[in-house]
């Protein structure tokens, strides 16, 4: 079963992206933009160079376009797994907003990141240093494209805000719609559909009877759920055509790369939060800022015990599978060279970060209360 990669995008990126967005408190996210931002796109380029220069030398006839490749499809986190795992062990707001934030913004990096990357796969001409500027563009036209939706969206809500299944119907088209509109003036999508999740959240505090908020949750949480387990099935049947082309000892092998690559990117990750910890702690403690607009607040200091966590919820997950799966199959004059090579480490990477990290995440959360608590 083959799927174009523009359908699984827009099957699988607008309505998780909008549920994410619309559920994550506007305000703490405004607080932490400098360390969301931080994880969210220093550290997904950083990533994905890393990870890249290590497929090159390490995967044999791994070429520099396909490792930034695979690079980029590693490179986002997937919060909602992290979350999902360290559901009632009571982690702190600052800690929730900061995961969810950096997997809303960083799969438009992750996203930029790949693009460019496929681009060098197909031999297509473009110009490296104009990467940053692009990236800009894409992020201002995404904002851009999901506020003028969200503007007239609202309109639209007031005018059928007495029939329930009008309203319904009207946001869950539209993260599709802004997606698509965004994705046709070749702007971000996913800060589109980002923007609008944002917005819909501030008018459904003030406008949305309870009733439909109720009922709101409902489609979502179902939605979210129904999608998270298609794109396992998909995955599900994509392997036995993979294993097929593979040998057992390519399997294994390949398998030892991707361990390799998933302790490299918890190591960059590491040294990311914590080099944003000690920022935040010298600019909170620096005399010359203190009462100034541009004073650091105590409340978004990470503690020894934030960093840990958040070092340690990098796990990978279904943008990264969807990425993955949605590989073009034809490139230039053939097939993408590695495809299932590709595809399969992926795999191994996110059963390993959702595995392994996962399994231990709730001791470490666990810990890091009974610490703060004494």
């Amino acid at each position: 079963m083959e799927i174009d990669s523009e359908i699984i995008f827009l099957l699988f990126l607008p309505p998780l992206l909008y549920d994410a967005s619309f559920k994550i408190p506007l305000q703490e996210f405004r607080a932490n933009l400098g360390t969301i931002s931080s994880l969210a796109i220093t550290l997904v380029f950083v990533t994905t160079a890393g990870l890249a220069t290590i497929a090159y030398y390490l995967i044999p006839a791994m070429t520099w376009p396909l490792a930034f490749v695979l690079g980029a499809i590693l490179a986002p986190t997937d919060a909602v797994a992290a979350l999902g795992i360290t559901k009632g062990l009571k982690l702190s707001s600052l800690t929730t907003t900061i995961l969810e934030g950096e997997s809303l913004i960083n799969d438009a990096s992750a996203l930029v990141a790949y693009r460019f990357a496929i681009l060098s796969v197909t031999g297509t001409a473009f110009v490296w240093w104009n990467a940053p500027l692009t990236f800009v563009i894409l992020l201002a036209g995404g904002f851009a494209i999901g506020f003028m939706i969200a503007k007239m969206l609202g309109i639209l809500l007031r005018t059928f805000r007495d029939n329930a299944v009008a309203v319904l119907s009207l946001l869950v088209l539209a993260p599709f719609v802004t997606y698509l509109v965004a994705e046709r003036f070749h702007t971000s999508g996913v800060i589109a559909v980002v923007t609008l999740g944002f917005s819909m959240s501030r008018l459904s505090a003030f406008k949305f009877p309870e009733a439909l908020k109720a009922q709101s949750d409902a489609v979502w949480e179902m939605i979210t759920f129904m999608l998270n387990g298609l794109i396992f099935i998909l995955i599900g049947l994509e392997v036995p055509v993979i294993v097929e082309e593979l040998s057992g000892s390519q399997l294994l092998i390949y398998a030892a790369y991707a361990f390799v690559l998933t302790f490299a990117a918890l190591v960059i990750r590491t040294w990311n939060v914590f080099l944003n910890r000690n920022r935040l702690h010298r600019a909170f403690h620096h005399p010359k800022l203190k009462n100034t607009p541009r004073a650091i607040p105590e409340s978004i200091l990470l503690s020894l015990q934030d960093s840990l966590i958040i070092s340690w919820s990098g796990m990978r997950g279904i943008i990264s599978l969807a990425i993955a799966i949605g590989l073009p199959h034809v490139t230039g004059k053939g097939g993408v060279p590695m495809k299932n090579v590709i595809i399969y480490i992926t795999i191994v990477v996110v059963l390993i970060t959702i595995i392994g990290q996962g399994l231990l995440l709730p001791g470490i959360v666990r810990r890091s209360v009974r610490e703060e608590a004494a």
